[in-house]
């Protein structure tokens, strides 16, 4: 969210700041039958997509701009790992594709693969910031690159964000995947950078696809933000629900706790794994990121078997110890009142998605 009013404030700069501005790496927003059907959407209204329920940015009674001081001036302990964080190096290509499993490359990217088929999911794996000095990865984090991925049958973009949409990762991707799914509007960033109308799959909060095989996706809703430049919530952030024959796999991308997470619960009488956003949070900004005390809440609120967390150990983009996210799911598997199992793989390890699907 600072970067989004750091690069407002490039935009008084005069000239140099709007020719930085028009670098690909920013994308491109909605325009013409794109924007048109934006238009349309019940989520849009006064020139901007909405959340389900009243939603503040900034949380804090201080002022927008100390928090912003704070968080750029203030330092804390143990934001950034003395060590390199754990994590080993699969040859992600040989996966054979009957095996239902999660690789988790730290941060909010990761690989799935759910009957035959190959889903990769938010990837950043060059920059995770509009320049490359910004946001720098974790020490032992940085293993995976876009030249490590198999071929890709659908890629899912769960919002606009450069921590979930890096440019150069999916421009790098873009000959060897066949289906984009994203939220309305992402479509004109990928068009941008090379992608064909034929990949792009833009949907709205409800919509269902059916992709043949008895394999579905659900766009449902989350409670964020978007934006890659001056433009902010042109374009859809969403959750998505996999569907197949052997694994319902929510995907929860970046969200607040909120009254979604119990609607799509009702929604859907199973859910095997449900991959749920923690870390990155503070008190500031509590209704778009979720809260340690809301984690639980969530997983019981989509009745799910099975939970990993993700949006964590690859970046600081918070002011939390870089490793209390870990701790959390530590306290969480040791609640009796939650009755999700809550696995921890390291980045980079082979999890199978039948661990407790007998449930």
């Amino acid at each position: 969210m600072f970067l989004f009013y750091l690069l407002g404030g490039l935009a008084v700069v005069g000239g140099g700041g709007v020719v930085f501005l028009n670098q690909p790496q920013f994308g491109k927003l909605p325009a013409g039958e794109r924007l048109a059907r934006i238009e349309q959407s019940p989520n849009y209204r006064d020139g901007e997509f909405q959340n389900l329920e009243p939603t503040e940015m900034f949380t804090s009674e201080k002022s927008r701009t100390r928090v912003m001081w704070e968080f750029m001036t203030q330092r804390s302990d143990g934001v950034k790992p003395d060590q390199p964080v754990p994590a080993v190096k699969t040859d992600l290509k040989s996966l054979p594709r009957d095996s239902d499993l999660i690789v988790w490359f730290g941060h909010s990217s990761y690989l799935l693969q759910l009957a035959g088929k190959r889903i990769l999911v938010d990837p950043v794996f060059v920059n995770c910031a509009p320049v490359g000095f910004m946001n720098k990865p974790f020490k032992g984090t940085d293993l995976y690159k876009p030249d490590d991925m198999p071929d890709i049958d659908m890629l899912i973009i769960t919002h606009d964000h450069y921590d979930h949409l890096d440019y150069k990762t999916v421009k790098a991707l873009k000959g060897r995947v066949g289906k984009v799914v994203c939220g309305l509007g992402i479509g004109a960033h990928l068009e941008r950078w090379g992608y064909t109308p034929e990949q792009l799959m833009e949907m709205d909060w409800m919509d269902d696809a059916d992709l043949g095989e008895s394999i579905a996706v659900h766009c449902l809703p989350a409670r964020h933000y978007s934006g890659r430049s001056l433009g902010r919530n042109k374009t859809l952030w969403a959750s998505y629900l996999v569907e197949t024959p052997s694994a319902n796999v929510f995907i929860g991308g970046d969200s607040g706790y909120g009254k979604h997470f119990r609607m799509i619960g009702e929604r859907f009488a199973r859910i095997d794994w449900a991959i749920l956003e923690n870390g990155q949070y503070g008190k500031d900004w509590e209704q778009i990121h979720t809260i340690p005390e809301k984690l639980g809440e969530e997983m019981k609120d989509l009745h799910a078997r099975n939970a990993i967390t993700v949006h964590n150990s690859k970046f600081a983009l918070a002011r939390h110890r870089w490793d209390e996210p870990l701790e959390i799911v530590d306290s969480l598997q040791r609640d009796t009142t939650i009755h999700t199992h809550i696995a921890r793989p390291i980045i980079g390890e082979v999890l199978p998605l039948n661990v407790n699907n007998e449930n």
